[in-house]
């Protein structure tokens, strides 16, 4: 009788797993641990967004109105990631959304007033949400600064004085500082403690006033943990931005116009990408700009990806119904599960040297070490990041939360600013919604808690054994890393269970 031990099978490959006939979704699906030989530290999150541009981190933040403006931008490219400006407004204002987020190099970015010294400051609403009125010879941003107004000053002269005939010039503060739009956190910091200034106006390369950053400013940020080096810059110094665009006719002027305001990548906005009309547009934004990459989607499955690559596709968007505020699954029985989905995109587009981005159901780190072991290069996020500072859009109060607005661009309210071309629906009759509005509660700012979501990132690669995003998706495509389903059971076991209460907490 031969009594050898079989070969060690623990688990299943990918290819079997999702070859089963079922849509899984990132909780379904669990990895096995494989072997460490490396600090979590070591681990590399580098990785390409498309063929052409690499970022530090593989995070990037959605085109939704309720997320991706300058600020997030701003943020994002700062933290080694991406943001997508979205495209539910005019292609003037989108274009001032790229210019705004690379026209600093530090994640900071204010709405600010300017008034020429004749005006007259009527009451406290007049500061909007500045702190300070930057006071120029003709009152725009194009002119020289001669100055500032602080709102608690002009509170303080206001309450002590009766005399509605002040100007500006009154209560003017001269000596203002100035620094070039390049400056660094750092640099700022220097010329801060320098001058013994309460702020610094950022000026272009052309000599416009495009913002300030005050001493505030600047503390705070250095209370978050502490930012990449580098972050996400582009060739010209700048931070990198990507856009998005639909693909009507009209959206070639706004790809001009975007293009104009320097934006690093564009992205095809759309909930099904396999259509003649994204095709089509792939195609004449590769020949009008080749040097642009173009990221097409949504996909969920190979035929999909298939042609898209085939037309010249830069980088591929995965997701379909997915979202935390999408029900394209529940009204249009049309989708996949998003785990299943990555999957089977990633297997046929690494051959084409086609990055992956995996779009939506992103909804803690563990679904990001997920999405990227099973191929992805990058992870979307909608909800993760809405209801942060950097988001779009103010704070309220419901039921004593602190929260913020966070719609989907398929929600009917979002449709009325033009996102129904996303659905192909802006020339039909009758809308019908393909997602919801909600709010999300404060999260305080992406510079504060990204940093931690990418270590439990890292740590979750190292206890599957691979020390890069790269190094995953070998393990995964050799058969060395393995997967199981998890049972409804298997599933609240693996979370927390059995207390009465609990506060959750992860830093």
């Amino acid at each position: 009788m031969d009594l050898t031990p079989p070969p060690i099978e623990d688990g299943f490959t990918a290819e079997k797993l999702f070859n089963q006939g079922f849509s899984y979704t990132y909780d379904d699906v669990i990895f096995l641990p494989h072997y460490i030989d490396f600090p979590s530290d070591a681990v590399n999150l580098s990785t390409n967004l498309s063929r052409n541009l690499r970022l530090s981190v593989p995070l990037v933040a959605s085109p939704m109105d309720t997320v991706s403006e300058s600020a997030m931008a701003a943020a994002m490219a700062s933290l080694g990631g991406i943001a997508i400006i979205h495209s539910n407004t005019t292609a003037a204002v989108q274009a001032s959304l790229v210019r705004a987020a690379k026209s600093r190099r530090v994640p900071i970015l204010h709405d600010p007033v300017f008034l020429p010294p004749s005006a007259e400051i009527i009451s406290i609403d007049d500061f909007a949400d500045s702190p300070f009125i930057l006071v120029t010879e003709s009152g725009d941003s194009k002119s020289n600064l001669l100055g500032y107004v602080s709102r608690e000053n002009w509170t303080n002269l206001k309450t002590n004085q009766s005399d509605k005939g002040y100007r500006v010039r009154d209560y003017l503060v001269e000596s203002p500082v100035t620094v070039p739009w390049s400056y660094d956190l750092a640099k700022i910091d220097e010329t801060l403690n320098e001058k013994k200034a309460k702020f610094v106006g950022l000026v272009s390369d052309d000599s416009e006033l495009v913002d300030f950053v005050s001493r505030e400013d600047v503390e705070r940020v250095k209370g978050y943990p502490k930012l990449l080096a580098k972050g996400s810059v582009g060739a010209n110094g700048e931070w990198m931005v990507g856009a998005a665009i639909g693909t009507r006719e009209e959206d070639k002027e706004r790809l001009e116009q975007l293009v104009k305001a320097g934006v690093n990548v564009v992205v095809l906005d759309s909930s099904q990408g396999n259509s003649i009309y994204q095709l089509e547009m792939i195609k004449y934004v590769k020949k009008v700009y080749p040097e642009i990459d173009v990221i097409g989607g949504n996909v969920v499955t190979m035929y999909q990806a298939e042609n898209l690559i085939q037309a010249g596709v830069d980088g591929l968007r995965v997701g379909m119904g997915s979202g935390s505020i999408c029900t394209t699954q529940e009204v249009c029985a049309v989708g996949r599960g998003q785990a299943t989905a990555v999957y089977k995109v990633s297997s046929i587009a690494y051959k084409s040297g086609v990055p992956v981005i995996a779009d939506g159901g992103i909804s803690n780190s563990g679904h990001i070490v997920k999405a990227l072991s099973l191929g992805a290069s990058t992870v979307m996020m909608g909800s993760f990041l809405a209801g942060s500072t950097e988001a779009p859009g103010a704070y309220e109060y419901q039921n004593g939360q602190r929260v913020k607005k966070y719609r989907g661009m398929g929600s009917l309210e979002a449709m009325t600013k033009g996102s129904d071309q996303r659905y192909l629906g802006d020339t039909t009759k009758l809308k019908i919604a393909q997602g919801v509005v909600g709010a999300v509660k404060d999260k305080g700012s992406v510079l504060k808690f990204i940093p931690y979501t990418l270590q439990a990132v890292k740590q979750g690669f190292q206890d599957i054994g691979a020390n890069s995003l790269q190094s995953a998706h070998d393990l995964l495509r050799s058969r060395v890393l393995r997967l199981e389903v998890r049972t409804g059971a298997a599933q609240v076991e693996g979370g927390i269970h059995g207390l009465v209460s609990y506060e959750k907490k992860y830093y």
